[in-house]
């Protein structure tokens, strides 16, 4: 437990259940401490290693911490928002209101009354900011380029994972449903193996509710290819990296995303990648003369047949745009930059 005199930003979660939001708290929370912030975790559904403070200490909040004017509250959704616009206008505390969108669609009349009374706004990318009408920062993801790194040996890699170490694999990873186009990634692979025997495929990721249908579809469909043996779905797994680095080509056939780590963990391990325009990916995938891979457009099986075909039978251009996203992610894209940022958006507030 963190003692509220010692901390000067709060960062809230008002959702019990684990989202991206939530994971984006527990990854960058450490980074920013360990840049010099101080700043504490407040709500359920978050490790008991993070640094916390319990709703009570908020009756402190009307005295500004040691050499600062303000705290900062932290929002990342509408219901940790309001109750800092309360604390601010009616009761008079001494604090500011950040908040972090993500939304790349029109906000609601309640949403944007809410944003309107931010005193700084963050957006995740700039999809996200050109659906804002205040004035924002746009700081994009980051992920730990220290978790997300090349295999060492490619081929011992593959033998850790227990897949063949003379093929080649193209992967495509997250939740498992139609909104991630998981089918989208098996049509194409159904489409692209058969004339290519040194190729297999491996889905991971898990499929819940509903989606289990879904899912066993897509096996079916597998099957009945006769490719059951090399469209491999290996399920969730918590050692995503060590499968990240058994990969020759990574494909993100999204149909929506809010913003989207997978090319970027896929970038950090030196895996070329292929993704749909959406989310953030068309802010991080580069092309050009420093390629990192290709967009294409959403929900577009040939179009993602041809770019995924294109690196499948390159070599050379998918070792290239390789190097280029292993440069790219740590040049730009690693978390400590994104820590960083937000940071000095806090400072600025403070003072």
């Amino acid at each position: 437990m963190a003692d509220i005199r010692d901390v000067e930003v709060i960062a809230p979660n008002f959702k019990r259940r684990l989202s991206g939001v939530t994971s984006t708290i527990i990854q960058l929370i450490p980074i920013q401490r360990a840049l010099g912030q101080k700043i504490a975790v407040l709500g359920p559904g978050l490790p008991e290693s993070l640094p916390s403070i319990r709703f009570l200490d908020l009756l402190h909040l009307w005295k500004a911490p040691p050499g600062r004017r303000y705290r900062v509250w932290h929002a990342r959704r509408n219901v940790e928002m309001l109750p800092a616009i309360i604390m601010r206008d009616l009761l008079r505390m001494k604090l500011k209101i950040a908040f972090t969108s993500a939304s790349q669609r029109r906000h609601t009349g309640w949403s944007k009354f809410l944003i309107g009374r931010m005193d700084a706004v963050i957006a995740t990318s700039g999809k996200t900011a050109a659906y804002l009408e205040v004035p924002n920062d746009v700081i994009l993801h980051g992920i730990d380029t220290k978790r997300f790194h090349p295999a060492v040996d490619p081929a011992q890699a593959k033998a850790a994972r227990g897949v063949d170490p003379a093929q080649k694999f193209v992967g495509c990873f997250g939740r498992v449903r139609r909104q991630k186009g998981t089918d989208l990634f098996v049509d194409s692979m159904i489409a692209l193996l058969p004339c290519r025997p040194g190729w297999s495929a491996i889905v991971a990721g898990r499929a819940t509710g509903p989606h289990v249908a879904f899912e066993n579809e897509l096996k079916e469909r597998v099957a009945k290819a006769g490719l059951a043996e090399r469209i491999l779905f290996v399920g969730e797994h918590t050692n995503i990296p060590d499968w990240y680095r058994a990969l020759d080509l990574f494909v993100a056939p999204q149909r929506w995303e809010g913003f989207g780590l997978t090319p970027l963990e896929a970038m950090a391990t030196g895996v070329p990648v292929v993704a749909t325009d959406v989310g953030a990916f068309s802010e991080l995938v580069a092309s050009g003369t420093m390629q990192t891979g290709t967009i294409v457009p959403a929900d577009n099986l040939q179009a993602m047949v041809e770019a995924t075909a294109a690196f499948m039978d390159d070599d050379r251009r998918r070792t290239a745009a390789g190097v280029n996203g292993l440069a790219r992610t740590a040049a730009s894209f690693a978390i400590e930059g994104e820590a960083g940022a937000i940071n000095r958006v806090y400072e600025r507030l403070m003072r």
